[in-house]
């Protein structure tokens, strides 16, 4: 086999999980009961055949137009793929049964001689990946299939990868009693079942027939593992870049220090992936920034189903609820200047003593004052804010409550994640609904730490929830928005993030924006101005408000900001 047998092959495979995704995941009992083992080996095999479809980036060893693709090429690009877009543990273990066909190919193609190989080194990659390897699961089911192979003496591929895969029939029947777990359950190993989905796959490419293999049904009600506290209520995944063996075997012995199902394993290029359960998310985020550069931050509530054994419906899939990707974050090299670009961005009263402190996030000299003066901490948000930056500034903090105004810096699934690894058993976290820096003066105004916690963050939220926001910006570029075309220079009107007022001179937009907004009702309206704001702005409407709604109060401050021409506020 070749690299174009090899990347038909990640087809086949993506074709077959596709349609036994939901077996799979009904199977899903051990590590834990979250039904998303065929789900999550589907969405990492679509990766690896991404990656391998990818155009070379250069002619290092690449084939010309009329030779055949070589396989190790293709083989370590769907490897490369796995590792970066697994999901779960089941993911990565997919990505080092492929990182072991890819180390096999180095000289030759797929043959016999290197698909035996191949599987003795994805068993021993895959081992070694795991802090806590257990038996009667995809590990036993890979090894009897790597010993199938190495002892069919029947020369060529085809009789090597059929004992191969019926080696792993066979083997995934005895999980069912091999661990106590899938015994109570009265099913077989959900990943084991996925192997051999792929090694079925193999012979399909390889003999044009595709084995027939008894359907897998979850026979009763989920159990509980035991194998994981209650209290370990996060998924944590990440991706590492730059980093040494050495440290990658300390990420792993520290992972397993916080919590269970602890996967961390490479591309065989420079490339990791990190997974573990844990109950304190932000730690083993900084467990591996002390590592290397990380990427693709994953944090997933286990659902509800992991916590209490509650069974799942028969062919549950898709992603779970809760769950929350940190995107492209943590471009310094470890946790340290992570650290210190927070310290630099934070200015305000973060020394004070008190229980209960608020962290705003903010853009504008101006701005910043407003809530300094609020009592809050400021972290400067001038450029685009990362996620990795607010989870730092927030630890920095020296009270056990800190409530967050995030005013519309980061989107909703990114705080979601911020705020889950924030939280710890020495500090409570509450991000607050701010999608404006209006709502968030909004929120401040009303914040009393003399209230519970809970008590304050509900008054804050409603504050901020009831103030209704616009903005007026300038267009940068042709666009076609919800009331129509935008040209380069037009004012902007917006309602949230709705554009609803388009017109070529930005005074007007401005008077509409506000006729819009007030139509529906006000007694308070605050302006911050921006600091492209044009001359006479702001006076022009506090002027208009005074002319068109008598009785409505309007208050102008200087925010600075970047972006926004105006912000404005109705209460």
């Amino acid at each position: 086999m070749g690299g174009a047998e090899l990347l038909s092959w990640g087809h086949i495979c993506v074709a077959a999980l596709e349609q036994r995704r939901a077996e799979i995941d009904a199977l899903n009992v051990f590590p834990v009961p979250d039904s998303d083992t065929g789900t999550n080996l589907l969405a990492t095999m679509r990766a690896a055949v991404a990656e391998a479809e990818r155009p070379p980036s250069g002619g290092d060893g690449a084939a010309g137009a009329a030779d055949p693709l070589p396989a190790h090429p293709v083989a370590a690009a769907l490897a490369r793929g796995a590792t970066a877009g697994a999901r779960g543990n089941s993911g990565i273990i997919l990505s080092q049964v492929l990182r072991g066909i890819a180390e096999a190919t180095v000289a030759e193609g797929l043959t016999a001689h290197t698909y035996r190989v191949a599987l003795v080194r994805a068993a021993a990659l895959v081992r070694g990946s795991l802090s806590d390897p257990v038996e009667g699961t995809i590990l036993t089911v890979l090894d009897r299939a790597g010993s199938a192979v190495r002892e069919c003496v029947e020369p060529g591929l085809t009789p090597v990868v059929r004992a191969g895969a019926d080696a792993a029939a066979r083997a995934l029947e005895d999980t069912r009693d091999q661990l106590a777990v899938l015994r109570d359950a009265g099913v077989v190993d959900a990943g084991a079942r996925g192997l051999l989905v792929l090694l079925d796959g193999l012979v399909t490419v390889v003999t044009g027939e595709t084995p027939v293999r008894a359907e897998y049904r979850a026979a009763g009600p989920r159990k509980h593992s035991g194998r994981r506290e209650a209290a370990q209520r996060y998924e944590v995944m990440y991706r590492i870049a730059g980093a040494r063996e050495d440290l990658v075997a300390e990420l792993r012995s520290r992972l397993a220090g916080l919590g269970d199902s602890v996967v961390v394993a490479g591309d065989g290029a420079g490339g990791w992936s990190a997974h573990v359960h844990c109950a304190d998310a932000g730690a083993a985020v900084e467990a591996g920034l002390a590592v290397g550069d990380l990427d693709g931050i994953r944090i997933e509530h286990l659902t509800e189903d992991t916590e209490h054994g509650d069974s799942m419906p028969p062919g549950r899939s898709g992603p779970r609820t809760g769950s929350a990707v940190i995107t492209g974050v943590c471009e310094a090299a470890d946790t340290r200047q992570v650290h210190d670009r927070a310290a630099r961005q934070i200015s305000g009263r973060t020394r004070e003593p008190a229980d209960r402190g608020v962290l705003a996030v903010a853009s504008g000299a101006g701005a910043a004052a407003l809530f300094e003066a609020g009592g809050a901490v400021v972290l400067n948000a001038e450029r685009a804010l990362e996620s990795a930056v607010l989870l730092a500034a927030i630890r920095q903090l020296p009270y056990r409550e800190v409530l967050v105004l995030p005013n519309g810096a980061l989107p909703a699934h990114e705080l979601v994640a911020v705020g889950a690894a924030a939280r710890d058993a020495r500090r409570d976290v509450l991000l607050l609904p701010s999608a404006s820096m209006v709502q968030g003066l909004a929120a401040l105004a009303v914040h009393d730490r003399a209230r519970v916690a809970v008590d304050d963050a509900f008054t804050m939220s409603e504050a901020a929830a009831s103030t209704r926001w616009g903005a007026l910006r300038r267009a940068g570029g042709r666009a076609l928005t919800m009331v129509g075309t935008c040209a380069p220079g037009d004012g902007l009107g917006l309602v949230g993030h709705d554009v609803v007022v388009i017109d070529r001179n930005p005074h007007a937009a401005a008077r509409t924006l506000l006729d819009r907004m007030l139509g529906l009702g006000g007694e308070l309206v605050t302006l911050l101005v921006g600091a492209g704001a044009p001359d006479g702005l702001a006076d022009d409407l506090a002027e208009h408000i005074g002319d068109e709604f008598p009785g409505v109060e309007a208050t102008v401050y200087s925010g600075g900001q970047q972006g926004d021409l105006i912000q404005i506020g109705v209460e």
